[in-house]
């Protein structure tokens, strides 16, 4: 700290166009980041520029992170600054080894995600077990922002009150003990997770080490997105029309267009649904109680995008997929719980979750979300008004229509933009139902699995609230707006270690609490360190 000097890297994402298409954002928060360390008598030097034969100035690699780091000195206080999304292993392998003070810091923005993109990375350094500090505003002149920024430039350490989070207790009561036998026997039964090509989007969090993931009873199958475009293209056309033509008898809408570079197409729709059934079967092939597809880098340079596929598969109603020798229908009545962008953190979750909210005879079709934004609200939900900070849970994939307000009916399937998927394909959208959930996230920490979970109440907004929270993160994707009992959003923002958060419905208030207390011993019994958060 003797100089007075700042390094300053920005982390991307492999792909060029949406580092090209987010660069000006990126560069006018570093502006009121680099003002406020210039306020504090500090200066600010960026590790790297502009770079003419790329389009822009992120760093967009492992490789390219690795020389970068290089050339900072190893003790130098260093802030990693967040507007966009971000691979997390592109700057992993110099933060690992960086001595000096590490500050994470966001921006607040649904339209550009860099809270989305550092809590992904704040979960990969404490999985990494690194050192480090995170801060986030709206505009980097709030009080709140100014006090910690100071904390770290002094100290190198900032930490936030986490008075939310209390350790899981012993509990004798009924749900705990129905938890725990069901644990006991979730473990001795054993489970497959079948894994299409580990490790999405550089979320080094995502991924659960086997030695920490067999005590559970959950085992790994590594599976290829190649195996599941290769089983596509056995997929009969006949096939795919059948599971259309079952969609579109239940309402579901699709927004098709007749350009196949810019809008969604029946082609489009026709190729998701072939990797449907692809990947049931391959799942029964496989014995696979749950699945995970990459999503992202590969299988979308040769098939349109997995979104509408993984929708589907966490639905228990759902077109019906049948062996192609036997005829025989495959997991009949029940979803093939899908873990989005293959996080194994959320598949292991989601499994749990599925199993044990059947058991509670609970509707069990669960999804993760994006934590991606939020605002204060005030103004009518449903039949009250209410006067609270709402999140914006919102995912590309994975969520299924049970959540949603009409189900099929008041589900819609948009083209993903092509920024990200030059092949196209269509998401599964809708406007979650209200209604009570228990959220959820497994994390690696210490070299062990912890979780913490919490109650959330998912309320009704206006169309035009809900559409302008639309307009100002993805409008193609699914979205749920969610209350957090007893959790402001600096405690959330604090404690939470992922992007991702695991939701469920629950028939109740108290059913909600019922589940909550079920799954919280059944993840002590099965070995993690539990944490409860807010009011419970």
């Amino acid at each position: 700290m003797k100089n007075r000097t700042v390094y300053l890297v920005a982390n991307g994402d492999l792909r060029a166009s949406a580092n090209q298409k987010c660069e000006a954002a990126q560069l006018a928060m570093e502006a009121l980041l680099a003002q406020a360390l210039r306020r504090e008598g500090w200066k600010v030097k960026r590790a790297h520029g502009f770079r003419a034969e790329v389009g822009h100035g992120f760093i967009d690699s492992q490789k390219y992170g690795i020389e970068v780091f290089r050339g900072i000195p190893t003790d130098a206080p260093l802030v990693v600054a967040e507007a966009v999304w971000q691979y997390s292993h592109h700057v992993l392998p110099g933060l690992l080894s960086h001595r000096g003070p590490i500050l994470t810091v966001a921006n607040w923005s649904g339209t550009w995600p860099g809270l989305v993109g550092m809590l992904n990375l704040n979960g990969s350094l404490l999985k990494a077990g690194v050192n480090f500090s995170t801060l986030w505003s709206e505009d980097f002149t709030d009080k709140k922002f100014l006090v910690g920024l100071r904390k770290w430039l002094k100290s190198g350490l900032v930490t936030h009150a986490v008075s939310h989070v209390r350790k899981l207790q012993p509990s004798l009561s009924k749900d705990a003990l129905l938890g725990r036998r069901f644990a006991q026997d979730f473990r001795r039964r054993k489970a497959i997770m079948g894994v299409f090509d580990e490790g999405c989007m550089g979320m080094y969090n995502a991924i659960i080490p086997d030695e920490l993931l067999h005590p559970t009873g959950v085992f790994k199958e590594r599976l290829s997105q190649s195996s599941l475009f290769a089983t596509m293209l056995t997929v009969k056309q006949t096939e795919a029309t059948a599971a259309l033509r079952w969609l579109l008898r239940k309402g579901l809408t699709f927004a098709w267009g007749k350009s196949e570079k810019t809008e969604l197409t029946r082609r489009q729709t026709l190729e998701q649904l072939k990797m449907y059934i692809a990947a049931v079967r391959l799942a029964d092939e496989f014995g696979c109680a749950s699945i995970g597809i990459q999503y992202q880098q590969g299988l979308k340079d040769l098939a349109p995008a997995s979104d509408l596929v993984e929708g589907l598969l966490n639905n228990r109603e759902r077109p019906p997929v049948f062996h192609a020798k036997t005829g025989k229908e495959l997991f009949k009545g029940d979803a093939l719980p899908h873990f989005n962008e293959v996080d194994e953190c959320a598949g292991l979750d989601g499994l749990i979750t599925y199993q044990l909210w059947k058991q509670l005879g609970f509707d069990p079709e669960n999804t993760l979300h994006d934590l991606r934004w939020g605002r204060q609200y005030q103004g009518p939900s449903g039949r009250r008004v209410i006067d609270e900070y709402v999140w914006v849970f919102l995912i590309s994939g994975a969520a299924p229509a049970q959540h949603f307000i009409g189900g099929y009916r008041g589900a819609r399937s948009e083209r993903q933009p092509p920024m990200y998927f030059r092949l196209g394909g269509g998401t599964l959208k809708g406007v979650a139902k209200p209604g009570w959930i228990v959220w959820s996230r497994i994390f690696v920490k210490d070299g062990q699995l912890h979780a913490d979970l919490g109650l959330g109440e998912v309320v009704e907004l206006p169309k035009a609230e809900t559409e302008e929270r639309w307009k100002l993160t993805t409008s193609q994707w699914p979205i749920m707006h969610v209350v957090l009992p007893g959790i402001s959003r600096d405690q959330m923002m604090a404690r939470h270690p992922s992007n991702h958060i695991q939701v469920v419905y629950a028939p109740s208030r108290s059913a909600a609490q019922r589940g909550l207390t079920a799954k919280a011993a059944a993840l002590a019994e099965l070995g993690l360190n539990v944490s409860l958060c807010g009011e419970i």
